[in-house]
């Protein structure tokens, strides 16, 4: 069974001060094309394939998709989708994000978390 990567965004993003408050939709861009690799190769307790899930909100909503990386433009609070999403998947689920409250949320769940270092930024 394929897990489902959900990561959130706002909080990926918000990890590496390279500047991303100037333009928050071009930061979620990048952090988008920076997944695609994962997709199929995976991180490295968890082998490929991934189906890989892009939660923005805010500014970041007009990111589109590309190929291996779906995004998922919140209606409201990204973090609410994100559990939504949880609660949905049937499939093993990992959330990337080092907000501790998302993470009790989500591990409630069922969901294993990995912070922001395991795909964006600590390479």
């Amino acid at each position: 069974m394929t897990t489902l990567l959900i990561v959130d965004a706002a909080n990926v993003v918000g990890s590496v001060p390279d500047g991303w408050w100037r333009d928050r939709e071009e930061a979620a861009r990048r952090l988008r094309d920076a997944l695609v690799p994962y997709a199929g190769a995976g991180l490295a307790e968890r082998p490929g394939p991934l189906d890989i899930v892009l939660v923005v909100e805010g500014s970041a909503r007009g990111v589109e998709p590309v190929p291996g990386v779906r995004v998922d433009p919140a209606p409201g609070s990204g973090d609410d989708r994100i559990v939504a999403l949880v609660a949905e998947a049937g499939a093993p689920c990992v959330v990337v994000t080092a907000d501790r409250e998302l993470r009790r949320r989500v591990a409630a769940l069922g969901a294993e978390t990995v912070g922001p270092r395991a795909v964006y930024g600590g390479r």
